[in-house]
């Protein structure tokens, strides 16, 4: 998919250093000196427009916050909308997922949101799908708790319950509609999943641990 470019993107990401870390390897097994606190840390690979990652740091304020997003035209509109509201339990890295046991030490993170990541469906783009199982290992090295996985995409969602299952992950939560079951808390969603909504599409949901 083409992403439009934003003028001045890389420059106005630049001058937020504080919450857009420009050296992630450094704070490897670190972070919670950057955070100021030893609270869990939930890390959004593909944080797109930050409105998910947003909503969570308001609303879990005990609960640190990281979202990685590669491109720069994307991750400063959410640093558009998160340096107005001076959150300091969140912190965003602009730069690839394939890189993340570069940034963090083994289980420093405790949650890890895969939301609406791209699909890749052709079959020679495989290994660039976040479930594919390079990423899965990556994931395991990383992560002491869950998964959480959101997707509209039928084929991507079939595609990473093989996946995980091939790859040895428990299976915690599975629904082949989110929003139209009960659940007792609300559903914090994106700004995909909500065009995605109205539109009528069925939001497809995993919760997988090792």
């Amino acid at each position: 998919m083409r992403r439009r470019n934003v003028k001045n993107a890389q420059s106005r990401i630049n001058s937020h250093f504080d919450l857009v870390i420009q050296n992630p390897e450094v704070y490897k097994g670190k972070w919670n000196t950057l955070f100021y606190n030893n609270n869990p840390i939930y890390l959004e690979i593909g944080m797109g427009k930050g409105k998910f990652l947003l909503e969570n740091a308001i609303n879990h304020p005990d609960i640190n916050y990281i979202g990685l997003e590669k491109y720069n035209s994307v991750i400063v509109q959410a640093v558009d909308k998160i340096t107005v509201l001076n959150l300091s339990n969140i912190k965003l890295i602009n730069n690839d997922a394939n890189k993340i046991i570069d940034f963090f030490a083994p289980k420093e993170i405790q949650k890890i949101y895969l939301n609406f990541s791209d699909p890749w469906p052709k079959n020679r783009h495989e290994k660039r799908r976040l479930t594919y199982q390079s990423f899965l290992d990556k994931y395991d090295i990383i992560l002491k708790g869950d998964i959480e996985f959101k997707t509209d995409n039928q084929g991507l969602f079939e595609y990473s319950l093989i996946s995980f299952n091939i790859n040895k992950w428990t299976f915690l939560d599975i629904s082949l509609d989110l929003h139209n079951r009960s659940l007792e808390e609300k559903i914090i969603t994106t700004e995909y999943e909500d065009k995605f909504v109205a539109k009528g599409n069925k939001i497809y949901y995993l919760k997988v641990k090792k």
